[in-house]
């Protein structure tokens, strides 16, 4: 991902953060020299290994899986908030359209994962991340046999994640006044824009504390 040294995250513990929040994510692998993409839910164990574990399941009819080689890294993309800039909300200068940011690409080694009580807890993980605080949150009933076949049509896998690659284009090339500026519209835009206006004031407070 081309990242500008200003626009760089390394943070490990912020790029996990941007991961569990963003986890619905694109999983990403090659064939035949063509790119093929799955959009799916993932689920990210940040102690396993020395960057974290990423797990998630396809359809088995879903090909993609069969692309998964030993020793061969697919990628895993994590979109957060972003925000179309307007040169308008700039003080009085010359400036272009931009747009505000933040990702994250992970790139691992897939393992297929075919163990059934492996298969079972990694899935009761998943709806568990999604179920928690509802008022009568959903649990699999494994005793029920028809529970059990439904696993069969998904291939259930973990990639042990080998580098990670943070963006967070946040505006930071430009001027306090124009940070401001860029954060005053956009927090009176849309959710979204909002999100990228709270990252934005974020990212403010520290420089000036900074300095």
């Amino acid at each position: 991902m081309y990242t500008p040294a200003v626009n760089r995250e390394n943070d490990t513990a912020v790029l996990h953060r941007m991961m569990q929040v963003n986890n619905f994510a694109i999983l990403v692998t090659s064939a035949g020299g063509a790119p093929v993409a799955t959009h799916l839910p993932v689920v990210l164990h940040p102690g396993r290994g020395e960057q974290g574990v990423l797990v998630a399941h396809l359809a088995r009819a879903n090909p993609q899986w069969r692309h998964f080689q030993p020793g061969r890294e697919v990628l895993v993309i994590f979109q957060d908030a972003h925000a179309y800039v307007s040169p308008s909300y700039y003080t009085p200068a010359f400036s272009v359209p931009t747009w505000n940011y933040s990702a994250v690409h992970a790139y691992g080694i897939p393992q297929i994962v075919d163990e059934p009580a492996a298969v079972m807890a990694m899935l009761d993980e998943l709806v568990g991340v999604y179920e928690q605080g509802r008022p009568a949150p959903y649990a699999a009933d494994w005793s029920d046999e028809r529970a059990v076949n439904l696993t069969g049509g998904i291939v259930a896998f973990a990639i042990t994640i080998t580098r990670l690659e943070g963006k967070r284009k946040l505006s930071q090339n430009r001027s306090v006044a124009d940070r401001q500026g860029v954060i005053d519209a956009l927090a009176n835009g849309n959710p979204n824009e909002q999100k990228v206006a709270a990252a934005m004031t974020a990212d403010l407070a520290q420089l000036q504390e900074v300095h």
